[in-house]
């Protein structure tokens, strides 16, 4: 979510000056205009020097990023979604606060299991079946 000067996640604020926009020419719908506005909107995040997130949120945005992550550590995100401007800036900011917001979930700890007794033995029956059926298939003895 956007307020004020910057985007609100998950209780962490990223203010507007580690954010940069850049606004190119979308393709898509629009006829002539698509020629002549940049509408689409390239909003840059740089994860490498942003001082507004603690370092375990960071660490799970770069892995979250995927292709969106630059070399140098600058996440990307294009918005060409819409025909206006202003509404492809929107949807950037709400991409970026939603990136974020997933990378700020705590890890749930895996907890080991076994493999049931049950599970195990129903396993042995069919394989028994299965070479039962097998055997089955062999040429009658002579008597």
């Amino acid at each position: 979510m956007t307020r004020g000067d910057g985007i609100w996640a998950r209780g962490f604020f990223v203010p507007e000056s580690e954010l940069s926009e850049r606004f190119i020419q979308a393709s898509g719908p629009g006829g002539q205009n698509v020629n002549k506005v940049a509408s689409a909107v390239q909003l840059s995040f740089d994860l490498g020097r942003s001082t507004s997130l603690p370092p375990h949120v960071r660490d799970a945005l770069r892995a979250l990023a995927g292709s969106r992550l630059s070399k140098e550590g600058i996440l990307t995100i294009t918005a060409r979604r819409f025909r206006e401007q202003e509404r492809n800036r929107a949807d950037a900011r709400a991409r970026l606060a939603s990136l974020i917001e997933e990378a700020a979930k705590p890890v749930k700890p895996r907890r080991p299991t076994k493999v049931p007794r049950s599970s195990k033995s129903r396993r042995r029956e069919t394989k028994q079946r299965r070479g039962q059926i097998k055997q089955g298939r062999g040429r009658p003895p002579l008597d």
